[in-house]
């Protein structure tokens, strides 16, 4: 049997005003918050690359941008993870977006992984990597993981995290993503998420 309908409304409960705050605050301090949030403006950085110094601002430009991190070089991770964005270069140009990786070696380093990349992938990397050897870009990003605070290379720097930034025209910061050392990225959904926004 059906429950019978209420045929009057039910009284109102004066406790959720009173109990509830008008304003709403952070669970935690401004200064523990992310710096980096969907919305603002992606950092700037002059950073040495591949194909020469650079203003990040200035070499989006028009375009949208993907920024990628990667730990170190030769990594076998990070190789096959260049080598699939590599390959994917073409689909994310037809989107108007530029690609830019980032490494914490120097450019020495990133000269000979990128044979390297070309070998293993079979393809021909043509998008910048930035040289990150003491992590300014890392740290301007929030490229670190908690844990990676103690865990430190021979400089006593802690090493970087995989993160991925999508950068609008207006240099806004439209998606994030955070992935530890240890696990890859799947290039395919980095492009289907373009796609989406």
């Amino acid at each position: 049997m059906a429950p019978a309908l209420r045929s009057t409304p039910r009284p109102s409960t004066p406790f959720l005003k009173s109990t509830f705050p008008q304003t709403r605050t952070l669970a935690t301090s401004a200064g523990d918050q992310p710096r980096i949030r969907l919305g603002k403006t992606a950092p700037n950085l002059q950073a040495k690359t591949t194909q020469g110094e650079i203003d990040f601002h200035n070499w989006i430009g028009n375009s949208w941008a993907i920024l990628f991190s990667h730990p170190a070089d030769f990594a076998p991770v990070c190789t096959t993870e260049l080598g699939a964005f590599s390959k994917l270069e073409p689909e994310f140009d037809k989107r108007n977006v530029k690609l830019i990786g980032l490494s914490a070696n120097d450019l020495t380093s990133h000269g000979r992984w990128i044979a390297d990349i070309n070998e293993v992938a079979g393809t021909d990397l043509q998008f910048p990597i930035i040289a990150d050897a003491d992590r300014k870009a890392a740290w301007l990003y929030d490229m670190v993981d908690q844990q990676d605070l103690e865990n430190v290379d021979e400089k006593g720097i802690a090493f970087t995290i995989r993160s991925v930034f999508v950068v609008d025209p207006a240099k806004k910061v439209r998606l994030t993503m955070m992935y530890p050392a240890s696990a890859g990225r799947n290039s395919a959904e980095v492009l289907r998420v373009v796609d989406a926004l």
